[in-house]
């Protein structure tokens, strides 16, 4: 079994290669207080509160410290989340290949509009539109753990657009208005490009729904599982759009496929209505806490309509997988998927809910590492603190999967305080 010497001792080790990619030795000092500070016990994980945890006899030189690290020093975030990323994948890879990479988008709700990024756009936490910032990820996930290896601050058009804003919060000129699933493209390559597995993309359908980025995967040599709208048309098993109609030895020769009044798709919904009762089986995909998580499913070998009409050839067949519980009134859920057409039922059902696990990845850096408590508000500063954030994160996924059961943390403990001592922030601390 794992001690907690061993564990402090990875932390350290840890710690170090993390401080080597931030540059200059300068750094790596707060660097430490800052990613112990967020692993440390504490209600507030912002600036000031943490530097009252790590270092009570100094907070105020430790706040002005790790507040510079954090917000001005010029280290790359991206640069942290490889070392935290291949760390952790080491440990992820010990149980099993990696079986999905998972693009999701979280929202860290807002009261002011100063923070870069803050806008009224549709906040998942809160379920409606609502003053926020929202975040692009990519995580590596298997059945036994997953990690966020890549997060970027999504830039609404009207942000993007203000000069003036742009300079207060340090926003890059490289950056531009840019939709959410183009971002989840450019990480998606990023990651290819330093040699990661491969592994289907799975995203909701806020991603999904678009054409071109499952054409773009495709393109890519990924296979996908990704949500979709029940609006979707798609040709049902055996139908297709009609062929380009025969020349008539006038003018330039029809390309374009057709449809007819009695030959055109249908939506996901209709479709998945049609079906008989038959088609549908109840499936088993892993143990919840609890007791099993099973629903009702149906697939079945589509094309998607969308806008064939200007294609020369239609687009190939896919899986699309549909879930109407039992006790629903309808359907409640849908999936396209390019993989293999050989899967079975329960293993691609098993595909689409891993992203059950990056819902649990934001609950715990929001609950436990602060990943929605920093304060500041440029752009460097917000991707600082959360690839810090997901440095922690990967430290203690990587302890839990460790065959022993470890103590891991039982070594992080805040020093000691002088008696009759009170720090300035230790009220929000603790």
């Amino acid at each position: 079994m794992a001690t907690s010497s061993s564990a402090a001792s990875r932390l350290v080790a840890y710690l170090d290669q993390l401080g080597a990619a931030v540059g200059h030795a300068d750094r790596r000092e707060p660097l430490r207080a800052y990613v112990t500070g967020l692993l440390l016990p504490g209600e507030r994980k912002s600036v000031e509160p943490m530097a009252a945890v790590v270092d009570p006899r100094h907070t105020s030189a430790r706040h002005q410290s790790m507040h510079h690290f954090v917000a001005r020093a010029s280290w790359k975030a991206e640069d942290v989340l490889a070392v935290a990323r291949d760390v952790a994948l080491a440990a992820l890879e010990r149980h099993a290949p990696v079986a999905g990479w998972i693009i999701d988008d979280t929202s860290f709700p807002k009261k002011g509009n100063h923070s870069v990024g803050v806008a009224r756009q549709y906040s998942g936490i809160l379920g409606k539109t609502d003053n926020c910032q929202v975040a692009v990820t990519l995580s590596l996930a298997n059945a036994t753990m997953s990690v966020p290896c890549a997060v970027r601050l999504y830039l609404p058009r009207p942000w993007a657009e203000d000069l003036p804003r742009r300079r207060v919060a340090s926003v890059p000129d490289e950056v531009r208005f840019t939709e959410k699933w183009r971002i989840a493209l450019a990480q998606i390559e990023q990651l290819l490009a330093d040699g990661m597995p491969k592994a289907p993309i799975l995203a909701d359908a806020g991603y999904g729904d678009a054409t071109a980025f499952r054409e773009a995967l495709t393109a890519l040599g990924l296979s996908y599982a990704v949500g979709a709208q029940g609006q979707i048309t798609v040709w049902p098993p055996g139908k297709a759009p009609l062929l380009p109609k025969r020349y008539s030895g006038r003018g330039r020769p029809p390309t374009s496929l057709r449809r007819e009044a009695r030959h055109r798709p249908v939506s996901i919904e209709a479709f998945a209505k049609s079906l008989a009762s038959a088609q549908w089986h109840t499936v088993t995909w892993r143990e919840g806490t609890k007791g099993p998580m099973r629903s009702r499913f149906a697939r079945a070998r589509v094309r998607v309509a969308h806008r064939d009409d200007r294609r020369k050839v239609p687009r190939p067949e896919e899986w699309l997988l549909m879930e109407w519980p039992q006790d629903a009134a309808a359907p409640t859920k849908f999936w396209l998927s390019s993989v293999p057409e050989d899967v079975e039922i329960k293993a691609l059902v098993g595909l689409v809910k891993l992203r059950w696990r990056i819902e649990r990845d934001y609950e715990e850096m929001k609950g436990e590492l602060g990943l929605d408590h920093y304060e500041g508000r440029s752009w460097p500063g917000f991707h600082h603190h959360t690839a810090l954030c997901v440095a922690a994160y990967a430290f203690l996924a990587t302890e839990r999967a460790r065959l022993s059961p470890p103590q891991a943390l039982a070594f992080l403990r805040a020093p000691p305080v002088p008696k009759g001592f009170r720090p300035r922030g230790a009220a929000t601390a603790s």
